[in-house]
């Protein structure tokens, strides 16, 4: 059976592969009799699960050793709250605001610390990004904060900042919820990274954190034990029962972004080419269309979240039922904006893509 094309914003598809070698498992997990969701945590079976996700996790991204990666709860929301709970150390923040997500971080934020917005794109509609070097930075915040991927408005930070060379010696802290793992990360720059799932990794449940060691132990008093970034690093992120079965899922998909090629590129690299060609058919598509427009800036897209409109609103209802009709699922865009949105994650085919621009040519020269 074909399955339909599905172009949710999160929880979003997963790799085919992955949703049948959960399925054949499902019962039995290896010959021991149980399935994962059956497993104590503290087991050698799940064990050995959880080592293996995270060596292959640290291995695709290529995070160095002196980074922890924390298998948490909670999802992206609960670490506008988390993240400075353990690093702001009730001091300052300076956050920069590229859409809903990043707007939510900070006035969560205000919770636990003095925050500054350092800048914003509100005034385009977050259809553009301030450019680093516009940034109203502080001496002596304790983070700076980017959503450097805004799911409901499509923008995208494609390199990150070099906070150094703008004077500033706060580590830079990312929500990369959706778009972890569809490219490359450059360490170098980041002091700690922090993204939900349930976009590009597996199902909601889980929520991957990526710390630097010197930002462990650093905790406000006033922050749950569970959610102390120090303790779940010296437990091996069973300082509490973890969710085991996401991070099951979770593995497997790492395992098949390591198998991905691309030309002479594996891995993170091939999927970040795939997510490149992506994009640009169908960005491409909409751009040469009269029906359809997208109104954010070239150089600040988002190759996973694709908002597009009809100029012809009216049209909106017949558009999504004869999507439905072929296959097309989950094109409603946010109620925020309106519209439609096009998630095409790791996940999603190339063929997904393909079959979505066939459609929209198919619907504006039928409506035209």
């Amino acid at each position: 059976m074909t399955r339909p094309f599905n172009f949710s914003a999160g929880p979003a598809n997963l790799p085919e592969e992955v949703l049948q070698q959960a399925a054949a498992e499902m019962l039995d997990w290896h010959s021991s009799g149980m399935s994962v969701m059956e497993m104590s945590h503290r087991g050698k079976e799940f064990i050995s699960i959880y080592e293996h996700a995270e060596a292959d996790f640290r291995e695709l991204m290529a995070v160095p050793k002196h980074f922890k990666i924390l298998f948490m709860q909670g999802g992206g929301l609960a670490e506008n709250a988390i993240v400075p709970l353990n690093i702001s150390r009730g001091g300052s923040a300076d956050f920069v605001i590229t859409g809903s997500w990043s707007d939510k971080s900070q006035k969560e934020a205000r919770k636990y610390c003095d925050v500054q917005i350092a800048a914003t794109n509100e005034s385009s509609a977050h259809t553009t990004l301030p450019p680093p070097a516009s940034w109203k930075l502080r001496q002596g915040a304790s983070y700076v904060h980017v959503c450097t991927n805004e799911t409901i408005h499509g923008v995208e930070l494609h390199e990150l900042p070099d906070l150094k060379s703008l004077g500033c010696d706060a580590p830079l802290v990312i929500d990369f919820s959706s778009h972890v793992a569809s490219r490359p990360v450059d360490w170098s720059k980041v002091g700690l990274a922090f993204g939900g799932a349930q976009k590009n990794l597996g199902p909601a449940g889980v929520t991957l954190v990526v710390v630097r060691d010197d930002l462990l132990g650093h905790a406000l008093p006033i922050c749950p034990s569970a959610f102390n970034y120090k303790m779940v690093a010296d437990s091996d992120s069973m300082y509490n029962t973890p969710p085991t079965y996401a991070i099951y899922i979770a593995g497997l998909t790492f395992q098949w972004l390591k198998r991905q090629k691309e030309g002479d590129s594996t891995g993170i690299a091939a999927i970040e080419k795939h997510n490149i060609a992506k994009a640009k058919l169908l960005y491409d598509a909409i751009d040469a269309s009269g029906f359809f427009f997208n109104n954010v800036s070239k150089d600040c897209r988002s190759r996973m979240n694709v908002p597009f409109m009809l100029r012809d609103e009216t049209r909106n209802d017949a558009f999504l039922a004869g999507a439905k009709a072929r296959g097309l699922l989950q094109l409603k865009g946010h109620k925020s904006v309106g519209g439609m949105r096009a998630s095409i994650y790791n996940a999603m085919p190339l063929a997904g893509v393909q079959t979505l621009v066939s459609y929209l040519q198919e619907f504006e020269q039928k409506h035209a």
